[in-house]
């Protein structure tokens, strides 16, 4: 019977021919009918719940994604302008190039006439008055390129004529090569801390008259400075072994040729005043493992990846056979924030909560930083405010569905609570592992440009030089003027020095 048919309405005089048996058994089946259909609005009302929660969560999942790709790479929240943030402008006199760049040397160009103009009262002809009027402007003379011939005098005996020697040829990373330790510098520097390609640099010079220079023999000279310093990339692993607490991180680094495996790692140890890195065919944590069992580290900071866990767990058990200090985990708060914010383009409202208390944190601990002698207590007013996230998570967490990015932000913070919170009893641990990430950005941005390694060796070279430079970067010490200074003095028979050492020779030379 069609639904239509069921519930058109029944002509009176049908109800007075039937029995009352018949009435019975026809109001049954009307109830029956009327269960059924009652039944299928329930069904239908939860399937159309699930389709609304399955549509959340796949429009959750669009706007993560979608976040990622096209938002903006700052963590920082948008504050409202207000009167005590703008900067007060006053008039002040502008300093002179002179003042501005005081270790720019200083050239004095007279300008003169050869010819005087007539004076415009009585027409005779302009003198030099002895007085001048100065003003200053910054120019740059561009790099030059220039064939050293060099000719070495050779000495004779003038009695017995039986020997001729020859004088020494001065020093070089290459014997005998066609580049300078100069040009061999300024092309690593130019690639690992300016992150310029090294065919890039080849056009440049071609633009200074330069054209015909090889790409691949400038590149086989940061190979061979990579090996002439290698004595002071395993002093910076040394230096970062001996340290208390390291940061740890890691990004892809792309293989080209050269090996069956294309996908490698950048591994990245640093400390405040050195970084190093290795390049390894794979993520698995026996490298961290391997690096830690040989350090004095007692925390870690890291990001909540389990290659970091093993490895701590594998040094650990070292450790406890040899009667030393085990390693604790400090994560990265800096993660922990990230997901709340990535769940605020979802769940602005819910969101907003997280993210207010992590501004709260942060900007305590810029204070912290700022004012070193009262960190201690800075520090401890920082828990309260971990402890409310904590627990408007365990609150909130059942009330979302477990898919969500929202619930993922809180099992993410919750589960790992423990070491979010452990840096605020130990001064000298950070907050995230942003420095590590830092360190990181010059070779994802370097991989992006030149795309990788094309060998075993490359990729050696790039983490000797890129851990050399970086630590310069750290200690605010001139990449080109360390390596030049360095070069010389190990030519010269002196010990390598790594920068945070170079630092203080400057310091108290």
């Amino acid at each position: 019977m069609k639904q239509a048919e069921l519930f058109a309405p029944v002509p009176m005089e049908r109800f007075e021919i039937l029995s009352r048996e018949e009435l019975v058994i026809l109001a049954k089946e009307h109830q029956r009918l009327i269960n059924i259909i009652q039944k299928d609005n329930e069904n239908l009302r939860a399937l159309n719940d699930q389709l609304k929660q399955r549509s959340l969560f796949i429009e959750d999942k669009f706007i993560t994604i979608k976040t990622k790709l096209f938002g903006k790479s700052s963590e920082r929240s948008g504050r409202k302008s207000s009167q005590s943030s703008k900067i007060k402008t006053k008039d002040k006199r502008l300093l002179l190039p002179s003042e501005r760049y005081p270790e720019a040397p200083l050239i004095e160009r007279h300008i003169t006439l050869d010819n005087p103009p007539p004076c415009s009262c009585c027409g005779v002809q302009l003198q030099d008055s002895g007085m001048t009027e100065e003003s200053e402007y910054l120019t740059k003379i561009p790099a030059q390129f220039y064939v050293v011939v060099q000719v070495r005098h050779k000495y004779a005996c003038r009695s017995c004529h039986g020997e001729i020697k020859t004088a020494p040829a001065e020093p070089r990373i290459t014997p005998g090569g066609s580049y300078s330790d100069e040009l061999i510098v300024d092309t690593a520097v130019s690639k690992y801390c300016d992150l310029v390609p090294i065919e890039r640099q080849v056009k440049i010079a071609e633009r200074s008259g330069i054209k015909g220079l090889p790409p691949q023999s400038l590149i086989e000279g940061t190979h061979q400075l990579a090996d002439f310093l290698k004595a002071v990339y395993l002093k910076l692993k040394t230096e970062i072994l001996a340290s208390n607490w390291l940061h740890a991180d890691e990004t892809p680094h792309r293989m080209l040729e050269g090996d069956a495996r294309n996908n490698w790692y950048l591994w990245g140890f640093s400390t405040k005043v050195a970084s190093y890195f290795e390049c390894h065919a794979t993520r698995s944590g026996d490298v961290a493992s391997n690096f830690l069992t040989e350090s004095n580290c007692e925390y870690l900071v890291s990001d909540v990846y389990s290659g970091y866990s093993k490895a701590i767990d594998v040094t650990n058990e070292v450790r406890v056979q040899n009667n030393k200090a085990l390693i604790k985990s400090i994560f990265c708060n800096a993660h922990a924030r990230r997901y709340f914010k990535q769940a605020g383009e979802s769940f602005p409202q819910e969101s907003k909560y997280y993210i207010s208390q992590y501004r709260k944190i942060y900007r305590l601990e810029g204070l912290a930083t700022k004012y070193p002698d009262k960190k201690e207590k800075i520090r401890l007013r920082l828990r309260k405010y971990f402890e409310k996230i904590r627990d408007k998570c365990m609150q909130d967490i059942a009330g979302y569905s477990n898919k969500s990015s929202l619930v993922k932000a809180m099992s993410y913070f919750l589960k790992n609570y423990d070491g979010f919170t452990r840096f605020i009893e130990h001064l000298e641990l950070p907050i995230d592992n942003n420095p590590a990430e830092r360190l990181l950005r010059s070779p994802v941005i370097g991989r992006k440009t030149w795309y990788g390694t094309h060998s075993k060796r490359g990729a050696e070279t790039a983490a000797i030089l890129f851990s050399i430079i970086e630590s310069c970067k750290l200690n605010k010490v001139n990449p080109s003027k360390y390596l030049k200074n360095l070069v010389e003095d190990l030519h010269n028979g002196k010990n390598p020095y790594t920068p945070s050492e170079y630092r203080h020779l400057i310091k108290n030379p």
